[in-house]
């Protein structure tokens, strides 16, 4: 593996241009670049910054280029000008003429004095005529969507489903770093205890006002500690957390997650049964299995028994009516995470969503048959989308009908988003700064 030692800038441009190539999560290819690098101390920080940054806002960066680019350029010539704008723009510890002189080394080092003198050219243009306003975009909906760098089929589509002002409140919380949240495992401590621990180690956390055993982590990335080793917690988002609640659990059931990789929800229906009971937990990869068996290690879980398989086959393996409670976290286009993986709102299309429908529903057809008679379903996404969402779950009581819509019991801080008795919570990331997040419940009769 290639060990040398690469500045900040040289890195992002990297891990920007792998994206872009082999269409990977941002998060994996920032945190092997991390590795490879020997990046350190606050130069992660910045590094995660710039990639996010420069990812989260690429339509608003190219807005502002293209009046000062003359001819098509190489790839990466465009990624260099857009991190490098990004800074120009959004952060002000960095002076400009630093960041133009550290983009005409990385010029230097990669491309010939032409690449040079237009990189240089570029940039000292833009510093001297500043970038143009938004406003000259007369069409709204267009104007939200190069402002908050989100594709224009996308807004239109929130737009119709939820109206302007919501979509702008979206598309803008979208831009914002998320806040991490962890998961207290209270099979071993306690939430005031990792406080307390917590604070000894230099974190800066509160408790979560959504969920009673959520902190949030103001400062510093919780993951490192030696609480986190030690399964104390788990990192998750708050919204995530909400759904073992749905599930209504007691002492010793027996509990289905059909898609359960990278088993966050696994760890905390396991935790809630307070070590009683099984959780069955599936995913089809052998790697994210692993990652499961490893969690439940971690957390010192022995009611966890994870397998490789595919859930729509799933009913080959189990006898039928044999689970308590059957959790489906299906497959979705994913459009509720899009500040910790913003590179997938650029991937997406509305064709996505529809086959990701179908496979939605096969789910939840073949595991269905596994639940016992007045045992309960919850069918839940990472996602905003109408059509995923209430679609999906409408579809399915359409076409089941042993089954019911059952009222969700979710902590008391989320009743403000949901009508007293319904089987349905939709969470927007505005909401509480959490994940958009889709949660219905359904008896079986």
């Amino acid at each position: 593996m290639n060990k040398q030692k690469k500045t900040v800038r040289e890195a992002a441009l990297d891990v920007l241009e792998a994206i872009d190539k082999h269409q990977s999560y941002s998060n994996l290819l920032l945190n092997q670049a991390i590795k490879k690098y020997h990046i350190t101390g606050p130069d992660t920080g910045l590094l995660t910054e710039i990639v996010y940054g420069t990812i989260q806002r690429k339509m608003t960066l190219d807005f502002y280029l293209q009046p000062f680019i003359k001819k098509k350029l190489e790839h990466w010539v465009l990624i260099l000008l857009r991190l490098s704008l990004y800074q120009m723009v959004y952060l002000d510890k960095v002076p400009d003429r630093a960041i133009i002189f550290e983009a005409v080394e990385i010029a230097k080092k990669r491309g010939h004095k032409g690449i040079v003198g237009v990189v240089n050219g570029i940039l000292r243009s833009v510093q001297r005529e500043g970038i143009r306003s938004l406003d000259i975009i007369t069409d709204p909906l267009e104007r939200l969507a190069i402002e908050t760098s989100h594709p224009l089929w996308l807004v239109q589509r929130w737009t119709e489903q939820f109206g302007f002002d919501k979509t702008k409140a979206m598309c803008e919380e979208n831009l914002l770093a998320p806040v991490q949240t962890a998961r207290i495992n209270e099979t071993k401590t306690t939430r005031e205890e990792v406080c307390a621990l917590l604070q000894t180690e230099g974190f800066s956390v509160e408790a979560s006002p959504i969920i009673p055993e959520s902190i949030r982590i103001l400062k510093g990335n919780a993951a490192h500690s030696d609480l986190y080793k030690k399964g104390y917690f788990s990192i998750q988002d708050e919204s995530s957390m909400v759904v073992a609640y749905a599930l209504d659990l007691f002492p010793n059931m027996n509990i289905l997650d059909a898609c359960a990789a990278p088993g966050g929800k696994t760890g905390h229906i396991a935790e809630l049964l307070k070590g009683s009971g099984n959780v069955t937990a599936l995913d089809l990869h052998p790697h994210k299995i692993k990652l499961i068996k490893e969690n439940a290690l971690r957390l010192n879980l022995d009611n966890i028994d994870a397998m490789v398989m595919d859930s729509r086959h799933s009913s080959d393996s189990f006898r039928p009516e044999s689970f308590d409670r059957v959790l489906v976290d299906a497959p979705c286009s994913g459009l509720g995470v899009l500040r910790k993986k913003p590179d997938i709102k650029y991937t997406k299309t509305d064709q996505d969503i529809q086959s990701l429908r179908e496979v939605q529903l096969r789910i939840l057809d073949e595991t269905a048959s596994l639940l016992k008679k007045g045992g309960l379903l919850v069918y839940s996404t990472c996602t905003v989308d109408l059509e995923e969402n209430f679609g999906t779950a409408a579809a399915f009581l359409e076409q089941h009908e042993d089954f019911e819509p059952y009222p969700l019991s979710l902590p008391k801080a989320l009743s403000t988003l949901i009508e007293e008795g319904s089987n349905t919570i939709q969470i927007f990331p505005q909401d509480f700064g959490g994940d958009g997040f889709f949660i219905s419940c359904f008896r079986k009769k």
